[in-house]
């Protein structure tokens, strides 16, 4: 059986959703704080043991590299000035096994996962998309790869949401459970209709899949939106050989929209060392304003 070593991370769309910031700048470069959004998924990776990483990129992307790479006069100026704490914080960003490539045209996820075929080659692999940051004990990637040791077969990661939400995601129609967790697909559906949904148990951005997705891609028809939906080529991947679901218990950041990515800083700031208790007490006294500005004025 073959190991799972290498993850697949796509990062070439224009995150439109937030322009003007995105206008020069990568989604993926925009801070938790003062995490880049993109270093989540890398740590994520590397935690689960992941050995090798392929990040797709596009045009404005040269910013995600550059974080990933060394840069010698910053490391040497806080050597100097004794700055270890900070000294380290860069260095764990460089030293990872990472590579790039450039998907030329945004034809869409699949698309940009295809790119990879020549990266992956003929071995199980895993992509996990940025906009999605997971909170487990057990790397969300990590589960993903355990179970694939004990089937040898593709998982997609899913989790409830709320029913009037299903036309946003990928759905599937789940069928028996055969382990904790886990559960047979009967098919897969990209963004149906709310009415039409099989059910309200979504992808969620982490995928393990095998390399016969890569045939699979090469031939697929545009779906939603005019893309190359990876949830249309992976329900014909279950028509060939089993594709699985792993319910994710944990907890997921959507840092895929403005309120999403507002609440992900707020809840990760609430954990930061240098800034949870400002934080706390920011909360506090807007709350105490809120509820005053919409207390009942009393007739005098």
């Amino acid at each position: 059986m073959q190991k799972v070593r290498k993850a697949v991370i796509p990062a070439a769309g224009l995150g439109t959703r937030f322009l003007p910031a995105t206008k020069a700048m990568a989604k993926e470069m925009l801070p938790i704080v003062d995490k880049p959004t993109i270093q989540f998924i890398v740590e994520e990776a590397r935690e689960a043991g992941i050995e090798d990483i392929l990040i797709v990129t596009g045009k404005a992307k040269r910013p995600i590299e550059d974080h990933f790479d060394s840069n010698l006069e910053l490391e040497m100026n806080l050597k100097e000035k004794g700055k270890t704490e900070l000294l380290k914080l860069v260095e764990e960003t460089t030293g990872l096994n990472l590579h790039f490539i450039r998907q030329s045209h945004p034809l869409g996820l699949g698309h940009a996962v295809l790119q990879a075929k020549s990266f992956v080659a003929n071995e199980p692999f895993v992509v996990m998309l940025g906009d999605d940051i997971m909170s487990d004990k057990v790397p969300l990637t990590k589960q993903l790869m355990t179970n694939y040791d004990k089937t040898h077969a593709s998982t997609i990661a899913v989790m409830e949401v709320p029913r009037e939400e299903t036309n946003r995601y990928g759905i599937i129609n789940p069928g028996e459970q055969v382990a904790k967790n886990v559960f047979n697909v009967i098919n897969f559906v990209e963004k149906p209709p709310v009415e039409e949904a099989p059910s309200n148990m979504a992808i969620i951005g982490r995928y393990l899949l095998t390399p016969e997705i890569f045939n699979i891609l090469e031939n697929q028809k545009p779906g939603a939106g005019g893309e190359i939906q990876l949830t249309d080529a992976i329900d014909s991947l279950n028509k060939i050989q089993r594709v699985f679901a792993l319910n994710f218990t944990g907890t997921r950041y959507d840092v895929g929209d403005k309120f999403g990515f507002m609440k992900t800083s707020i809840e990760y700031g609430l954990q930061h060392p240098e800034v949870k208790d400002d934080l706390t007490q920011l909360i506090l006294d807007l709350s105490d304003q809120i509820r005053a500005e919409k207390k009942p004025k009393t007739k005098e």
